[in-house]
């Protein structure tokens, strides 16, 4: 999918927990990833070579009726040795970014945005192994464990690896969080970028609407992660969408998917420009998601940002001059009355 790095059968009052009996409604997550913190190589200096966002930059999409922020950053500058501490500085910048989001009202995704890979050593690999992985989901869960509002993306768009062998990391992670005593509402992504469009295609080892129903929670408390977007050919990397036909196909057979399995879904990342194609597209995809509340958790657009340029094509930074019809677009879905989705499973439950 984008390259670039520039889209519990319980009802408690109105808290919603994934559930296949959960009673449709529009998803409750809507929002918007936050670009800037996976920037730069491993070493970059912070204002420099990357950037978390403002709360000026905070406070707008929450304006705008946001209920949810994906956050990618580097595992290599969070972590920077595998096996071991994570970076004081760097962790102090995420957990002031999130503490910044939760304060105007929206969810955090914590999102490492490394494609499952560590520097060029791809997830499942010495020194990257499973047990690297979990080591460092291990840490990272501790630092937020079971606090509202946040939770945990496994990883952004694995590629090249074999659903089979990302299966195994996965639930590596899962196992770690879960032992740590993390509660958290987890989101896992499959192999060949966590495609919609290719989700029950055997692209590399199985395809991961097989093989990712082998994933394993203790606390069964986990949605799948997938992405989608509107070019020709699903990378989000083209300001045309001759293939929104075929993305607007593909969620609703994800969706289909999800019901079939009695799973919850969340679309991480989509976008497109704001051509009529693309907005025809993006309006159909929103429409998919909220008529079939029981299988969505919600989506994020793919992006904004500080240092994303004026003239990206998908960008819905605010900048002076007239609102991108993009995020009008969003707004607009964000009216829908949905309750709030439960980010961290009841003790005991």
């Amino acid at each position: 999918m984008r390259t670039r790095r520039h889209l519990t059968a319980l009802l408690l009052a109105a808290v919603l927990v994934p559930s296949p009996t959960l009673a449709a409604g529009p998803p409750c997550y809507r929002g918007v990833n936050l670009s800037g913190g996976e920037y730069g190589e491993r070493d970059g200096i912070y204002g420099t070579n990357y950037t978390y966002p403002s709360e000026e930059t905070i406070r707008y999409f929450a304006e705008k009726g946001m209920t949810i922020v994906r956050l990618p950053f580097r595992w290599e500058r969070l972590q920077p040795a595998l096996g071991g501490r994570l970076d004081e500085d760097e962790l102090k910048r995420i957990k002031d970014t999130v503490g910044l989001i939760r304060k105007h009202g929206m969810a955090v995704l914590l999102d490492p945005h490394n494609f499952g890979y560590y520097d060029k050593v791809q997830v499942g690999t010495a020194p990257a192994t499973d047990a690297a992985f979990g080591d460092f989901w291990a840490r990272l869960a501790v630092e937020f464990a079971n606090q509202d509002g946040v939770l945990f993306g496994l990883m952004n768009e694995p590629h090249d690896i074999k659903a089979t062998d990302w299966l195994d990391a996965a639930n590596a992670a899962i196992r770690s969080i879960r032992a740590v005593g993390a509660r958290n509402l987890i989101l896992v992504p499959g192999t060949a970028w966590s495609g919609a469009h290719s989700w029950e295609e055997d692209v590399i080892g199985g395809a991961n609407g097989t093989v990712m129903l082998g994933v394993r929670d203790p606390l069964d408390f986990y949605a799948y992660e997938v992405h989608q977007y509107l070019d020709i050919d699903s990378s989000g990397t083209h300001p045309t969408c001759e293939g929104a036909t075929a993305a607007v196909e593909a969620i609703a057979g994800v969706t289909a998917w999800l019901k079939k399995n009695h799973k919850r879904g969340f679309l991480g990342e989509f976008g497109a420009a704001a051509d009529k194609d693309c907005m025809s597209g993006l309006t159909e995809i929103y429409s998919t998601m909220s008529d079939n509340g029981e299988a969505w958790l919600g989506w994020s657009y793919w992006a904004a940002g500080e240092w994303w340029p004026a003239d990206e094509p998908f960008n819905v930074q605010p900048r002076k001059g007239a609102e991108r019809p993009q995020m009008r677009l969003l707004a607009n879905s964000a009216k829908a009355k949905a309750g709030a989705c439960a980010s961290v499973k009841p003790a005991g439950k």
